[in-house]
């Protein structure tokens, strides 16, 4: 492991090194999915052993999609718990895209039983444990960090199987990000059932 690795590493584990050291049991929470105009949002919650630490565990987006699936396999042998949630377009137009993340993080805490939550951002969400926001939590916690790569291989791996479904809208591109080509596609296709309805009033 190289020293940048290992730099990183321990700003990444400033955070939850102390809870390791005092017996605290703990999980990482992020999503990945807020801002596409379609898909689900996805959530994960991850309780990470302190060792053996994985070098690239990082902040997901700082990472390329291959090295993300290499870590993600990582994550999934050596992770002590490994919860997965989800809210669909229908969930999101329902009750909005906020109130629909809390309920996927929800349902990824579910079993965990921690005593703490290290959560990217996101508050009150009433779990059976201390919730602890983080603010860019990704890039300061080696646990949200685990979970941000569990949650984005996850709906990455969703819209792969969507664009085989709706190849139409580049989602294997784009990610069902408002890209150029996504809003064109949309325009001229009109929505799939995929689509976020509350996200999509502007350009159909």
């Amino acid at each position: 492991m190289n020293a940048r690795r290992i730099e990183r590493l321990n700003t990444l584990c400033a955070t939850d090194g102390p809870l390791w050291e005092q017996g605290i049991v703990f999980a990482g929470m992020d999503e990945a999915g807020r801002g596409p105009l379609a898909g689900n949002v996805v959530a994960a919650c991850v309780i990470m052993p302190p060792e053996p630490l994985i070098e690239w565990v990082d902040d997901s987006k700082k990472l390329s999609e291959k090295r993300r699936e290499t870590v993600y396999e990582e994550i999934m042998k050596i992770a002590l718990f490994v919860g997965v949630g989800q809210a669909s377009p229908e969930e999101i137009d329902r009750m909005n895209i906020l109130n629909a993340t809390k309920e996927a993080m929800r349902r990824a805490a579910a079993g965990a039983g921690a005593q703490v939550y290290l959560i990217d951002a996101v508050k009150g969400l009433g779990l059976d444990g201390e919730e602890r926001p983080i603010i860019h939590g990704d890039a300061v916690s080696y646990s949200i960090a685990a979970a941000s790569i569990v949650a984005k291989v996850t709906r990455d791996r969703q819209m792969l199987e969507a664009d085989r479904l709706y190849p139409q809208y580049g989602f294997l591109r784009n990610k069902a990000y408002g890209t150029k080509e996504h809003i064109e596609a949309l325009r001229q296709y009109g929505p799939c059932p995929l689509h976020r309805r509350s996200f999509i009033t502007h350009f159909v």
